[in-house]
C-alpha cells in the first residue's frame, strides 16, 4: 500500500492524525469512522467538507447506478440484482459492476465504467451519512428497523434519516423502488416522491400496488405494473431454493423491477430467479446430519435417499447482526430451532423475539458480551437454554440439544467485533466447527 501511495506521490501518515490532515482540501471517511470521530469534527470546525467514498467516487462514474440499502436484506438484494444484469448482459458489450459496501469498493472499478454499463451497489447508512451530490439512477430501498443505534446517538429517527438520504439527489427521470409494506418507508417516500415528481415504485408481498411489483391470487403469482402496462412474471414459489422466507420473497421483488425498470427482459428475470445461489452468510445451509444419540460423539451426514426431513440442518446466518433479520430467519423455517445467539450488543431489545422463540424454539444457545442480555430476554422463551464463552462450544451445545428434523441457526442479533475481526470470520468459524463435528 506504501509503495502505490509513493509511487502517486500522496502524502500519508499512520498511528493517528497530525495538524498536516487538516491542510487537505476535503475529507473523505471510512464507513467504519463514525462523524464524532475527533479528527472529523476538526475538520468540520476548520471548514472542510467530509465526504463518503462512494460520493467521491460517484463524481468520476459514467455508468449509471442502482443504489440499495435498508436494514436488512442490502447483500443478498444487491447480489441478485447484479445476478440477473450478469445474465442479461451476456454475449453483449456491457459488464456490471457489483460495488459498495459489499465488500468492493466502487473507487476501485470507478474507471472501469462506462456509460453502456451499470453499476449495483450496496449502501449503508455509514456512507450515505457523507454524500453531497450522489445520485443513484435507481435507489431501492428496502426495509428501516432500528440497528447501530450505537451510532446514531441511540436515536432510532436519526438512523431512518440516513437511510433516506438515499434518494435526495435523484430528479425527474429518476427511479426510487421502496417496500410497500414498511410503514415507515412508504409514509416517506410517498410523501417526499410525490413532491419532487420521481417515478416511485412499489413492491409489496400483501398489497396490489398501483406501480410496482406485487403477488397476485392465491397462488401468489409475481405482477409487474409498469409504464401504465402489467405483465405476469411467475410464481414466487418457482424461485430458487436460496431465495426462502418471505423477507427473500421481498428482497426478489425489489431486485426484479429494479431490474425490469432498465430494461432487463422478463424471460431473463425469471431464469435468473431460479438460479441464483445465494449469498454466503445469510440463511446459508451448511450441512445436514442425523441428531446425535444421547451421550454420543460426532455426526454424521445423511446418506443418500434417506427421507427428506429427517436430520438435523445447520444453517449459517452471520449476517444477521439485529433482532429484525433473526425474526425474518426464524419466520423462515417450519420446524423446531435451536438458537445460536449473542456477540457485540447494539442496544437491542431481544425480548421482540420472545413470541417466535416460544413458538420455534426448541432451545437458545447465548454467547459473546451480550449473553448475559440474551439468556434475561430469551432464555425462558424456549424450553432449553445455556450460555458458553466460545463458538466451539456453542456448536457442541446446539449438537446435544438438536433432535431429528430440528434447524440449528446461528443467527446472532449482534455484530461480530467482541470475538471476530467481521461477520464473515464469524460465520466460516461456525461453518469450519459444523463440518468437523
Amino acid at each position: 500500500m506504501t509503495d502505490a501511495l509513493d509511487e502517486a506521490g500522496v502524502q500519508y501518515e499512520f498511528g493517528g492524525h497530525t495538524q498536516r490532515a487538516l491542510e487537505a482540501d476535503f475529507f473523505v471517511i471510512s464507513p467504519g469512522v463514525p462523524s464524532s470521530a475527533p479528527v472529523v469534527r476538526q475538520a468540520r470546525q476548520s471548514g472542510l467538507a467530509v465526504y463518503s467514498e462512494i460520493e467521491v467516487a460517484s463524481w468520476f462514474c459514467e455508468a449509471p447506478v442502482v443504489a440499495i440499502t435498508g436494514t436488512n436484506g442490502k447483500t443478498t438484494t444487491t447480489s441478485l440484482t447484479g445476478h440477473l444484469f450478469k445474465n442479461a448482459f451476456e454475449g453483449a458489450d456491457r459488464n456490471v459492476i457489483v460495488a459498495g459496501n459489499i465488500g468492493y469498493p466502487l473507487s476501485d472499478y470507478v474507471t472501469e465504467a462506462r456509460p453502456q454499463d451499470v453499476v449495483v451497489m450496496e449502501v449503508s447508512s455509514f456512507q450515505l451519512d457523507h454524500i453531497d451530490t450522489f445520485r443513484p439512477r435507481v435507489a431501492a430501498l428496502l426495509n428501516v428497523t432500528p440497528d447501530h443505534l450505537d451510532r446514531y446517538n441511540d436515536n432510532f429517527s436519526e438512523y431512518a434519516q440516513s437511510k433516506f438520504r438515499l434518494f435526495e439527489n435523484q430528479k425527474e427521470g429518476d427511479t426510487l423502488v421502496y417496500n410497500h409494506d414498511d410503514d415507515l418507508v412508504r409514509g416517506f417516500v410517498e410523501k417526499a416522491a410525490g413532491r419532487r415528481g420521481l417515478d416511485a415504485l412499489a413492491f409489496s408481498t400483501t398489497t396490489e400496488v398501483e406501480r410496482g411489483v406485487f403477488l397476485a391470487g392465491e397462488e401468489g403469482r409475481i405482477i409487474f405494473r409498469i409504464h401504465g402496462q402489467e405483465e405476469s412474471l411467475m410464481l414466487a414459489d418457482e424461485r430458487a431454493p436460496s431465495l426462502r422466507g418471505r423477507h427473500n420473497l421481498q428482497n426478489t421483488l425489489a431486485a426484479a423491477v429494479s431490474a425490469r425498470i432498465m430494461e432487463v427482459r422478463s424471460d431473463v428475470l425469471r431464469e435468473s430467479l431460479t438460479t441464483f445461489e445465494g449469498v454466503p452468510h445469510r440463511l446459508e445451509l451448511v450441512r445436514t446430519t442425523r441428531a446425535a444419540a444421547p451421550g454420543g460423539d460426532g455426526a454424521a451426514d445423511l446418506a443418500v435417499g434417506e427421507r427428506a426431513g429427517t436430520g438435523v440442518r445447520w444453517v449459517n446466518d452471520s449476517k444477521a447482526t439485529n433482532v429484525n433479520a433473526v425474526w425474518y430467519a426464524l419466520e423462515s423455517f417450519e420446524g423446531p430451532v435451536v438458537l445460536i445467539a449473542g456477540g457485540r450488543d447494539k442496544g437491542n431489545d431481544y425480548s421482540t423475539l420472545k413470541p417466535l422463540v416460544r413458538q420455534k424454539g426448541r432451545a437458545v444457545v447465548a454467547l459473546g458480551e451480550s449473553a448475559d442480555k440474551v439468556m434475561r430476554e430469551l432464555g425462558q422463551a424456549a424450553p432449553q437454554s445455556e450460555q458458553v464463552a466460545s463458538m466451539q462450544e456453542a456448536t457442541r451445545a446446539a449438537q446435544r440439544l438438536a433432535r431429528d428434523g430440528d434447524v440449528v441457526l446461528l443467527s446472532p442479533a449482534c455484530s461480530s467485533f467482541d470475538m471476530y475481526d467481521n461477520y464473515e470470520e464469524r460465520g466460516d468459524t461456525f461453518r469450519r466447527l459444523v463440518l468437523d463435528l
